[in-house]
C-alpha cells in the first residue's frame, strides 16, 4: 500500500473536517472561532496541492475531491456568516433576507464546478479564488473599526457586498499569482511589494485588514492588467 499517495486526501479531508467545525462555531455565533477554523482549512487546501505535486500523485479524485471540501469551507461557511449577520436584530426585521446570503454559497459552487474544468487559470486566477471571499466574509464580523462597523450594520450594505463578492467570484478579471517560485526581485515585485503592503495593513488594521486585501489584490490586479494591455 502506498502511504503518499494518501498523504494530499488527507489534507483535504483535514479541510473539509475545519469546514465543519467552522459551521458549528458560525450557529453559535463565535466568529473568532469560525474564523480561525476557515483560516486553517484554507492552510490545508494550500498543501494538499503541494503535497500531491511533491509526491507526483495528482489525479481525478484529489481534484474532485478538494473542490467538495472548499464548497464546505470557502462556500457554505462565508453563506452562513452572511446569512447569520442578515439576521442579527440589529441589521435586520425582515424574516426572509437573511437567506439572500446563501448566495455566496450559489456563486462559490459555480466557481468551484468552473474552476475545475477552466484550463486557463493553471498559474493565476480568472475571478476571485472561494478562499480569499471566504476570509473576506467572515471576516467582517470581526471588524470593531468605529467608522466601518455602522456600514456594516445596513443590511443594504451587507446584501452588496454579497451580490459583488459572488459576482467577482466568477467574473472574468484576471487576478495576478501570488506564488513565488523562485527569489526574483524583478520578476516577481509587484508580489512582494504586495505581500509588504499586507504586513504592513495586519499590523496597523487588524481583522479590517483582511477585506482590505482582498480589496487591495483586486484592484492591483485590475490596474497591473490595464498597464500590460497598454505596454502591447
Amino acid at each position: 500500500m502506498n502511504i503518499k499517495k494518501h498523504i494530499p486526501n488527507f489534507i483535504t479531508l483535514l479541510n473539509l473536517f475545519c469546514g465543519c467545525i467552522a459551521i458549528v462555531m458560525v450557529a453559535d455565533l463565535k466568529f473568532d472561532m469560525a474564523f480561525f477554523f476557515v483560516s486553517l482549512g484554507i492552510f490545508f487546501d494550500f498543501f494538499d496541492g503541494f503535497f500531491a505535486r511533491k509526491f507526483n500523485v495528482s489525479g481525478p479524485l484529489g481534484v474532485q475531491l478538494d473542490s467538495l471540501a472548499d464548497m464546505v469551507t470557502s462556500g457554505v461557511v462565508p453563506g452562513f456568516v452572511m446569512f447569520c449577520l442578515l439576521s442579527s436584530e440589529n441589521y435586520s426585521t425582515n424574516l426572509y433576507l437573511p437567506y439572500l446570503g446563501f448566495i455566496i454559497t450559489l456563486g462559490a459552487c459555480y466557481r468551484l464546478a468552473n474552476f475545475n474544468i477552466d484550463t486557463r487559470q493553471s498559474d493565476s486566477f480568472i475571478g476571485l479564488p472561494t478562499p480569499a471571499n471566504t476570509l473576506f466574509i467572515v471576516s467582517l464580523p470581526l471588524v470593531t473599526n468605529s467608522y466601518v462597523v455602522p456600514f456594516l450594520q445596513s443590511p443594504w450594505a451587507l446584501l452588496t457586498i454579497t451580490i459583488l463578492s459572488t459576482y467577482i467570484m466568477n467574473a472574468e478579471i484576471s487576478l495576478f499569482s501570488l506564488k513565488i517560485k523562485n527569489f526574483s526581485l524583478q520578476k516577481y515585485k509587484l508580489q512582494i511589494a504586495f505581500l509588504v503592503v499586507s504586513l504592513i495593513m495586519i499590523a496597523t488594521l487588524q481583522f479590517l485588514a483582511v477585506p482590505m486585501i482582498i480589496i487591495t489584490y483586486i484592484l492591483v490586479s485590475v490596474v497591473n492588467n490595464i498597464l500590460a494591455k497598454k505596454q502591447l
